[in-house]
Protein backbone atom coordinates (compact mmCIF):
# COMPACT_ATOMS: atom_id res chain seq x y z
CA UNK A 1 0.00 0.00 0.00
CA UNK A 2 1.31 3.25 -1.04
CA UNK A 3 0.91 6.08 1.90
CA UNK A 4 0.67 9.78 -0.18
CA UNK A 5 0.48 12.73 2.03
CA UNK A 6 0.66 15.18 -0.87
CA UNK A 7 -1.72 16.06 -3.76
CA UNK A 8 0.70 16.17 -6.48
CA UNK A 9 1.82 12.32 -5.82
CA UNK A 10 -1.56 11.57 -5.52
CA UNK A 11 -2.78 13.11 -8.79
CA UNK A 12 0.13 11.31 -10.63
CA UNK A 13 -0.43 7.94 -8.85
CA UNK A 14 -4.33 7.99 -10.01
CA UNK A 15 -3.45 9.37 -13.07
CA UNK A 16 -1.07 6.50 -13.97
CA UNK A 17 -3.68 3.96 -12.77
CA UNK A 18 -6.11 5.58 -14.97
CA UNK A 19 -3.78 5.40 -18.11
CA UNK A 20 -3.05 1.85 -17.47
CA UNK A 21 -6.87 0.92 -17.84
CA UNK A 22 -7.68 0.96 -14.21
CA UNK A 23 -10.74 2.19 -12.16
CA UNK A 24 -10.37 3.96 -9.13
CA UNK A 25 -12.72 3.27 -6.37
CA UNK A 26 -12.60 6.20 -3.65
CA UNK A 27 -13.69 6.05 0.24
CA UNK A 28 -13.30 9.15 2.16
CA UNK A 29 -12.65 8.56 6.43
CA UNK A 30 -11.82 10.61 9.22
CA UNK A 31 -9.81 7.70 10.30
CA UNK A 32 -10.52 5.42 13.33
CA UNK A 33 -11.64 3.07 11.35
CA UNK A 34 -14.04 -0.23 12.38
CA UNK A 35 -15.69 -2.84 10.17
CA UNK A 36 -18.14 -0.81 8.50
CA UNK A 37 -15.23 1.53 7.10
CA UNK A 38 -13.50 -1.58 6.13
CA UNK A 39 -17.48 -2.75 4.49
CA UNK A 40 -17.26 0.47 2.29
CA UNK A 41 -13.36 -0.54 1.27
CA UNK A 42 -14.41 -4.38 0.49
CA UNK A 43 -17.59 -3.18 -1.63
CA UNK A 44 -14.68 -0.48 -3.48
CA UNK A 45 -12.56 -3.54 -4.19
CA UNK A 46 -14.98 -5.41 -5.42
CA UNK A 47 -15.88 -2.53 -8.27
CA UNK A 48 -12.67 -1.16 -9.09
CA UNK A 49 -9.38 -2.40 -9.91
CA UNK A 50 -7.73 0.18 -7.47
CA UNK A 51 -8.89 2.09 -4.64
CA UNK A 52 -7.79 4.67 -2.75
CA UNK A 53 -9.07 5.72 1.15
CA UNK A 54 -7.89 8.97 2.49
CA UNK A 55 -8.10 10.14 6.56
CA UNK A 56 -9.14 13.11 6.81
CA UNK A 57 -10.46 14.76 10.25
CA UNK A 58 -12.08 17.73 8.80
CA UNK A 59 -12.22 20.87 10.89
CA UNK A 60 -14.65 22.39 8.86
CA UNK A 61 -17.25 20.11 9.70
CA UNK A 62 -17.06 20.67 13.54
CA UNK A 63 -18.79 23.33 15.17
CA UNK A 64 -17.26 25.34 18.06
CA UNK A 65 -18.21 23.33 21.02
CA UNK A 66 -18.22 19.77 19.38
CA UNK A 67 -15.26 16.66 19.42
CA UNK A 68 -12.54 18.07 17.63
CA UNK A 69 -9.69 18.19 19.14
CA UNK A 70 -11.18 14.92 21.08
CA UNK A 71 -11.97 13.16 17.59
CA UNK A 72 -9.51 9.53 18.18
CA UNK A 73 -6.91 9.61 16.09
CA UNK A 74 -5.52 6.14 15.19
CA UNK A 75 -3.36 6.65 12.40
CA UNK A 76 -0.51 3.54 12.36
CA UNK A 77 -3.85 1.03 13.17
CA UNK A 78 -5.66 2.40 10.12
CA UNK A 79 -3.08 1.66 7.99
CA UNK A 80 -2.09 -1.67 9.49
CA UNK A 81 -5.84 -2.58 8.61
CA UNK A 82 -6.40 -0.86 4.96
CA UNK A 83 -2.84 -3.25 4.29
CA UNK A 84 -4.40 -5.89 5.23
CA UNK A 85 -7.92 -5.39 3.27
CA UNK A 86 -5.90 -4.72 0.48
CA UNK A 87 -6.43 -1.21 -0.16
CA UNK A 88 -4.12 0.24 -2.88
CA UNK A 89 -3.15 3.82 -1.70
CA UNK A 90 -3.85 5.93 1.33
CA UNK A 91 -4.20 9.64 1.38
CA UNK A 92 -3.10 11.83 4.43
CA UNK A 93 -3.53 15.17 3.59
CA UNK A 94 -2.67 17.95 6.17
CA UNK A 95 -5.25 20.61 7.18
CA UNK A 96 -2.69 23.38 5.23
CA UNK A 97 -2.70 21.10 2.12
CA UNK A 98 -6.41 20.78 2.36
CA UNK A 99 -7.05 24.54 3.52
CA UNK A 100 -4.22 26.35 2.41
CA UNK A 101 -5.89 29.85 3.10
CA UNK A 102 -7.16 29.07 6.59
CA UNK A 103 -10.60 27.10 6.77
CA UNK A 104 -12.35 30.68 7.64
CA UNK A 105 -10.79 31.58 4.03
CA UNK A 106 -12.01 29.00 2.51
CA UNK A 107 -13.86 28.68 -0.60
CA UNK A 108 -17.07 26.43 0.08
CA UNK A 109 -19.90 24.65 -1.52
CA UNK A 110 -23.26 24.80 -0.23
CA UNK A 111 -26.25 22.64 -0.90
CA UNK A 112 -29.33 24.32 -0.39
CA UNK A 113 -32.35 22.96 1.44
CA UNK A 114 -31.55 19.42 2.24
CA UNK A 115 -28.17 20.74 4.30
CA UNK A 116 -30.40 23.07 6.33
CA UNK A 117 -32.46 20.86 8.08
CA UNK A 118 -32.38 17.86 10.39
CA UNK A 119 -28.38 17.44 11.75
CA UNK A 120 -27.81 20.78 9.35
CA UNK A 121 -30.23 22.56 12.20
CA UNK A 122 -28.72 21.31 15.09
CA UNK A 123 -25.01 21.47 12.90
CA UNK A 124 -25.19 24.63 11.23
CA UNK A 125 -22.63 24.90 8.90
CA UNK A 126 -21.95 21.13 9.09
CA UNK A 127 -22.71 20.13 5.79
CA UNK A 128 -21.07 23.13 3.74
CA UNK A 129 -17.57 21.70 5.45
CA UNK A 130 -18.65 18.09 4.33
CA UNK A 131 -19.75 19.23 0.78
CA UNK A 132 -16.51 21.37 0.53
CA UNK A 133 -14.24 18.49 1.67
CA UNK A 134 -15.45 16.04 -0.35
CA UNK A 135 -15.71 18.10 -3.49
CA UNK A 136 -11.97 19.05 -3.34
CA UNK A 137 -11.19 14.97 -2.38
CA UNK A 138 -12.46 14.09 -5.84
CA UNK A 139 -11.12 16.67 -7.72
CA UNK A 140 -7.68 15.57 -5.72
CA UNK A 141 -8.77 11.29 -6.33
CA UNK A 142 -10.60 11.91 -9.87
CA UNK A 143 -12.25 8.66 -8.51
CA UNK A 144 -14.69 6.57 -10.82
CA UNK A 145 -16.87 5.21 -7.41
CA UNK A 146 -16.94 6.37 -4.14
CA UNK A 147 -18.40 4.82 -1.52
CA UNK A 148 -20.46 6.37 1.44
CA UNK A 149 -22.25 4.16 4.44
CA UNK A 150 -25.86 5.07 4.97
CA UNK A 151 -25.46 5.43 8.47
CA UNK A 152 -25.16 9.31 7.83
CA UNK A 153 -27.97 9.16 5.77
CA UNK A 154 -28.28 13.07 5.47
CA UNK A 155 -24.80 13.11 4.54
CA UNK A 156 -24.98 10.69 1.89
CA UNK A 157 -28.27 12.42 0.23
CA UNK A 158 -26.14 15.80 0.57
CA UNK A 159 -23.43 14.10 -1.77
CA UNK A 160 -25.60 12.95 -3.97
CA UNK A 161 -27.17 16.52 -4.94
CA UNK A 162 -23.43 18.03 -5.09
CA UNK A 163 -22.22 15.50 -7.46
CA UNK A 164 -25.70 15.77 -9.50
CA UNK A 165 -25.76 19.46 -9.30
CA UNK A 166 -21.96 20.32 -10.14
CA UNK A 167 -22.11 17.55 -12.83
CA UNK A 168 -19.36 15.70 -11.43
CA UNK A 169 -17.98 12.60 -12.61
CA UNK A 170 -18.29 10.60 -9.99
CA UNK A 171 -20.54 7.22 -9.42
CA UNK A 172 -21.88 7.49 -5.50
CA UNK A 173 -22.29 3.87 -3.58
CA UNK A 174 -24.35 4.32 -0.43
CA UNK A 175 -23.28 0.96 1.79
CA UNK A 176 -25.79 -0.25 3.79
CA UNK A 177 -25.10 0.18 7.75
CA UNK A 178 -22.83 -1.99 9.87
CA UNK A 179 -24.14 -3.17 13.04
CA UNK A 180 -22.36 -4.91 15.91
CA UNK A 181 -24.47 -8.00 17.52
CA UNK A 182 -26.95 -5.69 19.51
CA UNK A 183 -27.90 -3.71 16.87
CA UNK A 184 -26.02 -0.82 17.45
CA UNK A 185 -24.64 1.04 14.64
CA UNK A 186 -20.73 1.07 14.09
CA UNK A 187 -19.52 4.42 14.68
CA UNK A 188 -16.04 5.91 15.89
CA UNK A 189 -18.06 8.03 18.57
CA UNK A 190 -18.82 4.40 19.96
CA UNK A 191 -15.86 4.25 21.67
CA UNK A 192 -17.05 7.20 23.85
CA UNK A 193 -19.54 4.90 25.63
CA UNK A 194 -19.42 3.29 28.89
CA UNK A 195 -20.51 -0.47 28.80
CA UNK A 196 -23.55 0.62 29.93
CA UNK A 197 -24.05 2.83 27.69
CA UNK A 198 -23.91 0.64 24.67
CA UNK A 199 -26.01 -2.05 25.55
CA UNK A 200 -28.53 1.13 26.12
CA UNK A 201 -27.65 2.31 22.93
CA UNK A 202 -28.98 -0.70 21.09
CA UNK A 203 -32.56 0.51 21.73
CA UNK A 204 -32.35 2.85 19.03
CA UNK A 205 -32.18 0.04 16.34
CA UNK A 206 -34.27 -2.40 18.00
CA UNK A 207 -37.83 0.76 18.58
CA UNK A 208 -36.78 1.47 14.93
CA UNK A 209 -37.37 -2.02 13.96
CA UNK A 210 -40.98 -2.16 15.89
CA UNK A 211 -41.48 1.11 14.33
CA UNK A 212 -40.92 -0.36 10.52
CA UNK A 213 -42.84 -3.23 11.09
CA UNK A 214 -46.04 -1.14 12.49
CA UNK A 215 -45.76 0.94 9.11
CA UNK A 216 -45.01 -2.09 7.29
CA UNK A 217 -48.54 -3.41 9.19
CA UNK A 218 -50.43 -0.25 7.59
CA UNK A 219 -50.21 2.02 10.31
CA UNK A 220 -49.77 5.88 8.27
CA UNK A 221 -49.62 9.05 11.27
CA UNK A 222 -46.01 8.99 10.69
CA UNK A 223 -46.06 12.15 13.24
CA UNK A 224 -47.33 10.19 16.02
CA UNK A 225 -45.34 7.48 15.34
CA UNK A 226 -42.30 9.15 15.14
CA UNK A 227 -43.46 10.54 18.76
CA UNK A 228 -44.24 7.43 19.90
CA UNK A 229 -40.44 6.71 19.27
CA UNK A 230 -39.00 9.79 21.05
CA UNK A 231 -40.92 9.00 24.04
CA UNK A 232 -39.32 5.60 24.28
CA UNK A 233 -36.17 6.54 23.62
CA UNK A 234 -36.71 9.87 26.02
CA UNK A 235 -37.75 7.06 28.33
CA UNK A 236 -34.87 4.99 28.00
CA UNK A 237 -32.39 8.04 28.85
CA UNK A 238 -31.78 9.36 25.91
CA UNK A 239 -31.72 13.08 25.25
CA UNK A 240 -33.52 13.68 21.80
CA UNK A 241 -31.91 15.87 19.05
CA UNK A 242 -34.77 14.60 16.55
CA UNK A 243 -36.98 11.59 15.52
CA UNK A 244 -38.63 12.23 12.18
CA UNK A 245 -39.99 9.95 9.28
CA UNK A 246 -39.46 11.12 6.03
CA UNK A 247 -39.10 10.69 2.48
CA UNK A 248 -36.34 8.79 1.45
CA UNK A 249 -35.20 10.98 -1.28
CA UNK A 250 -35.90 14.91 -0.20
CA UNK A 251 -35.96 14.20 3.65
CA UNK A 252 -39.17 16.11 3.92
CA UNK A 253 -41.78 14.48 6.59
CA UNK A 254 -43.15 11.45 5.18
CA UNK A 255 -47.12 11.82 3.36
CA UNK A 256 -49.04 8.48 2.98
CA UNK A 257 -48.30 8.61 -0.81
CA UNK A 258 -44.74 8.44 -0.28
CA UNK A 259 -43.26 4.85 -0.72
CA UNK A 260 -39.79 4.87 0.20
CA UNK A 261 -39.70 6.24 4.03
CA UNK A 262 -36.40 6.62 6.28
CA UNK A 263 -37.04 6.63 10.30
CA UNK A 264 -33.89 8.94 11.10
CA UNK A 265 -33.02 9.55 14.38
CA UNK A 266 -30.39 11.58 16.68
CA UNK A 267 -30.07 11.25 20.10
CA UNK A 268 -27.60 11.79 22.97
CA UNK A 269 -26.88 9.51 25.35
CA UNK A 270 -24.62 11.14 27.69
CA UNK A 271 -22.41 13.52 26.31
CA UNK A 272 -22.23 11.40 22.68
CA UNK A 273 -24.58 11.75 20.17
CA UNK A 274 -25.70 9.17 17.99
CA UNK A 275 -27.53 9.09 15.06
CA UNK A 276 -29.01 5.66 12.97
CA UNK A 277 -31.72 5.30 10.59
CA UNK A 278 -34.08 2.41 8.79
CA UNK A 279 -35.29 2.77 5.16
CA UNK A 280 -38.93 1.06 4.92
CA UNK A 281 -40.40 0.67 0.99
CA UNK A 282 -44.28 0.25 1.33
Amino acid sequence: MKVVDDIASLRKLTTEWKFSGSTVGFVPTMGNLHNGHLKLVKRAKAHNSRVVVSIFVNPMQFGANEDLDAYPRTIEEDKAKLIEAGVDAVFLPSVSDMYPGGVEHQTVVEVPDISDILCGASRPGHFRGVATVVSKLFNMVHPHDAFFGEKDFQQLQVIRTMVRDLSMGVTIHGIPTERDVSGLALSSRNGYLTDEQRHTAATIYSEMTSLKARIEAGERNYVALAADLADILTDSGFKNDYVHIVNAQSLKPAKETDAHLVILVAAFLGNTRLIDNLQIHV
